[in-house]
């Protein structure tokens, strides 16, 4: 997959474009649709200001979040896609600085950590997985993550939970 990113008040101490990479090597690791070539996702690293307003715009949400997803291919046209063609647009995620680093303090964890989660979580959506509708989607989805926060030596962030 290829990613057009766009940083924007986060620290630039810190290699985002790699983070984003390596995560994405990771979800590709166990969900393998998202490893096709053709595929071309932007990432929009951003402060809570301009989260809120697309959270409000585009799902009716009149707060900051900290990860949004904006798909672009259903998953049935992903799965078949095939891995020879003209590159496609997988989607859109969006971060939140000032909401990611306030979950990462409050969980105990690096920023660079909290951050690979949402990007595996927020590629996870562009592949058409969801935790909203039904409890067996969510606990798919976590399975999932945990997986290929794994492959990134990043502990189970569910593992407080039955």
């Amino acid at each position: 997959m290829h990613f057009d990113i766009e940083i924007d008040g986060w620290p630039e101490d810190k290699d985002w474009t790699t983070l984003t990479e390596r995560a994405h090597e990771a979800v590709a690791g166990v969900e393998p649709a998202l490893g096709n070539p053709r595929l071309i996702a932007s990432v929009l690293f951003t402060v809570d200001g301009q989260v809120h307003d697309l959270n409000r715009e585009w799902r009716g949400k009149d707060k900051p979040t900290n990860v949004l997803s904006f798909p672009m291919l259903g998953r049935d046209d992903l799965v078949a896609l095939s891995e020879s063609g003209p590159p496609e647009m997988l989607g859109d995620i969006a971060l939140a600085f000032e909401t990611c680093q306030c979950e990462a303090a409050e969980k105990g964890l690096g920023l660079e950590a909290h951050t690979a989660h949402l990007l595996i979580h927020g590629m996870l959506h562009l592949a058409g997985h969801d935790h909203v509708d039904s409890d067996e989607h969510a606990t798919a989805m976590e399975k999932l993550e945990i997986e290929a926060l794994a492959k990134l030596g990043i502990a189970d962030p569910y593992g407080d939970r039955d």
